[in-house]
C-alpha cells in the first residue's frame, strides 16, 4: 500500500501485523473507534512520516507496533494508555521527542532502543511508576536508569541515587562526550548498557559493588583509553569490551576474573594486577599481564621537603602508570588526584610545589 491512509471510523480493531512492511505508506489517521492495535501492526512502515496521534480509546501499545517506523518524528500517547510493551518504538530513528503520560505504569523493555534522534524522554510528574530527569527515563525513585535517549548529546552525569543501569540504557548514545563516571552506588550494569558510545573518552572505573561485567556492556566504545576493574568483579561475559580499540591499559584490583569469548578488546592492551592477587600468569586472554607494584623510595635524597615543594621517587615494574593522590586532612577522607605519571624505565620523580602552602599533606599511590 502507498500514500496516506485514513482508517474508516467503523474499525474497532487493527490486527497483528496488519500493515507490516507497507513501506510506501506515508500518512496515517487512526479513528477514535479503534480500541485495539495488535502486535507489529505498523512494523517496518519506514515511509510513515510526521506525528502520529494514538486515539484515546486505546489502552495498550503492543509489542513491535511501530518498530522501524523510521520516518515518524513524533507520537502522541493518550492518557488512556496504561502499558507500552517491548520494542514498541524500536528503530524509530526519526523520533525526536516523546512524552509518557501519568497513566502508563508498565513498560515492557527496549521500547526506545535504536531511536537515534530521540533527544529527550519526558514523563508526566504525576506518573506513579516512572520519572524523567534531564530527558533520561528512570523508575519512580530514580534507582534504576532505564533509558538514556539515543540522541542525547554533551556530558552527562549519572545521579548518585542510581543502583542499577538497565540493559542497553545508553546504547548508541554516540553524542555523549567526555568521561562517563559511574557512581559508587551502582551494583548492576545490564547487557549492552554503553554499547556504541563511541564518543566517550578517557578512563572508565567500574564501581566496587559490581560483581559481573555483562554481555556487550562497552562494545565499540572506541574512545575509552583506560579501565579499572574492582576486586568485586569475578566474571566478564562475552564481547564486553569488544571493539574498544583505544583501550591501552586495564587495571585489575582483584583476582583474575573468569572470561568468556571476546571479553577483552583485540588490540595491544596491557593488563595490570596487584601483589597478593591470584590466578594471574604472563597474559590474560592474549594480553600481557604485568604486576603493578610501585613503591615510594623513602631512603634516598629525593624524599622530603625542599624549596620547590615536597617530592619523592617512585619505582616498580617497567611500563606502569601511577596516580599520586593528596589529602590535606585525613579526617575528611577526601583524596584528590594530583599527578598521573607513566614511565618506561621503572621509576620517575614526583614533586608537589603546592606543599609549601599547606600546613599538612598526605600522599598515596593509586591506579588510574
Amino acid at each position: 500500500m502507498t500514500g496516506t491512509l485514513t482508517i474508516p471510523p467503523s474499525v474497532a480493531s487493527i490486527e497483528n501485523y496488519a500493515f507490516e512492511g507497507c513501506s510506501g505508506l506515508t500518512g496515517l489517521t487512526i479513528p477514535s473507534s479503534v480500541t485495539s492495535i495488535g502486535s507489529g501492526a505498523f512494523k517496518d512502515c519506514s515511509s510513515l512520516t510526521g506525528t502520529l496521534t494514538i486515539p484515546s480509546s486505546v489502552t495498550l501499545i503492543d509489542f513491535y507496533v511501530f518498530r522501524n517506523c523510521s520516518g515518524l518524528t513524533g507520537v502522541t500517547i493518550p492518557s488512556s494508555v496504561t502499558e507500552i510493551r517491548g520494542y514498541a518504538f524500536y528503530g524509530c530513528s526519526g523520533l525526536t521527542g516523546l512524552t509518557i503520560p501519568s497513566s502508563v505504569t508498565t513498560l515492557g523493555g527496549y521500547e526506545f532502543r535504536k531511536c537515534s534522534s530521540l533527544s529527550a524522554i519526558t514523563v508526566a510528574a504525576e506518573n506513579p511508576a516512572y520519572m524523567s530527569a534531564d530527558g533520561v527515563l528512570f523508575n519512580k525513585n530514580q534507582t534504576t536508569l532505564k533509558q538514556c535517549p539515543g540522541g542525547k548529546t554533551g556530558n552527562y552525569t549519572i545521579p548518585s541515587s542510581v543502583t542499577s543501569i538497565g540493559n542497553y540504557a545508553f546504547e548508541g548514545c554516540s553524542g555523549l562526550i567526555g568521561t562517563m563516571t559511574i557512581p559508587s552506588s551502582v551494583t548492576s550494569i545490564g547487557d549492552g548498557a554503553f554499547e556504541d558510545c563511541s564518543s566517550l573518552t578517557g578512563a572508565m572505573t567500574i564501581p566496587s559493588g559490581v560483581t559481573l561485567i555483562d554481555l556487550y556492556v562497552f562494545r565499540n566504545c572506541s574512545g575509552l583509553t583506560g579501565l579499572t576493574i574492582p576486586s568485586s568483579v569475578t566474571s566478564i561475559r562475552g564481547y564486553a569490551f569488544y571493539g574498544c580499540s583505544g583501550l591501552t591499559e586495564a587495571y585489575f584490583q582483584g583476582d583474575a576474573p573468569a572470561l568468556q569469548t571476546g571479553s577483552l578488546p583485540d588490540n595491544s592492551m596491557t593488563v595490570y594486577y596487584l601483589p597478593g592477587t591470584t590466578g594471574w600468569g604472563s597474559a590474560l586472554d592474549g594480553h600481557p599481564a604485568v604486576l603493578w607494584n610501585p613503591q615510594v623510595d623513602i631512603g634516598d635524597a629525593s624524599f622530603g621537603m625542599t624549596l620547590g615543594g615536597f617530592g619523592f621517587d617512585i619505582s616498580g615494574t617497567n611500563d606502569f602508570t601511577v596516580v599520586v593522590e593528596v589529602c590535606t586532612n585525613l579526617a575528611s577522607g577526601v583524596w584528590e588526584p594530583l599527578q598521573t605519571n607513566s614511565t618506561a624505565s621503572g621509576s620517575f620523580s614526583f614533586n608537589d610545589p603546592q606543599a609549601t602552602n599547606q600546613p599538612s599533606g598526605f600522599y598515596r599511590l593509586s591506579m588510574p
